[in-house]
């Protein structure tokens, strides 16, 4: 069964950069009529000036619900419905350090991103799709949540939890015609792996059978299987982006 990506309504958060903005990119080349979700304006600004194609910023705080509900609201009143939400959105908070030095605040504050973040936008896109009877759901997830990465307290268990409620929506939306699933990248070339100490990746690097990080293509890709109609009896599941690394 073929996608037919121009005929696809995608709320995307955390567009402004990394996997959210190369997902976007590929989606508004085949068409897509996106919504595209970020706390940084001035990024959603830049990286969609020049860009052609159906498609609509939000900047906003994803762990806000109000300001997320009226997004979804917006976006979905105006497109007709949502057919697809990608859950990139995500922060890694302080890393390199044991976890009795992480910070209250900055724990939260990773838990809230990712964690309360991805639960706001589904929230708030669930009723759409049950009405249509269809509907796909990618939320990013990490191999910190299923392996644990020392140095990275806060980070792991928020990603652990988003894969504990990928288990659960899976299991709650399986006769709806929704589907529910993630994928657990390890470390992918991206911006926000610039800023993590080197000690940081060469631990993470080094976990990897293949030796060596992702790219952003290859997380697109499978992406793009994910949130097709291809994929028709998946859900509740996390796929494996992780070069090996995945031991379930």
């Amino acid at each position: 069964m073929e996608t037919k990506w121009e005929t696809k309504r995608a709320l995307i958060t955390g567009a402004a950069s990394g996997l959210g903005l190369a997902l976007a990119r590929r989606l508004l080349n085949e068409g897509t009529h996106l919504g595209l979700i970020d706390h940084n304006p001035e990024g959603l600004t830049a990286e969609y000036r020049e860009t052609a194609g159906r498609f609509k910023t939000y900047a906003l705080d994803v762990t806000e619900p109000g300001e997320v509900q009226k997004a979804v609201e917006d976006f979905a009143g105006q497109a007709g419905g949502i057919d697809i939400l990608v859950n990139c959105a995500g922060i890694t908070g302080r890393t390199g350090i044991k976890s009795h030095e992480v910070d209250f605040g900055d724990f939260n504050r990773v838990l809230g991103v990712n964690v309360l973040g991805s639960f706001n936008t589904f929230k708030a896109v669930a009723p759409w799709m049950l009405k249509q009877g269809a509907g796909r759901v990618l939320h990013v997830a990490s191999i910190a949540g299923k392996d644990g990465n020392a140095g990275m307290l806060a980070y792991s268990a928020a990603k652990a939890a988003v894969i504990g409620m990928i288990k659960v929506q899976g299991k709650e939306y399986a006769e709806s015609g929704i589907l529910i699933n993630g994928i657990a990248p390890a470390v992918i070339r991206t911006p926000i792996l610039e800023r993590q100490p080197e000690e940081q990746i060469r631990y993470m690097t080094d976990k990897i059978p293949m030796k060596r990080c992702g790219t952003l293509e290859e997380f697109v890709e499978a992406a793009c299987y994910i949130i097709s109609d291809q994929n028709s009896f998946s859900t509740g599941f996390t796929f494996d982006l992780s070069g090996g690394r995945a031991l379930y």
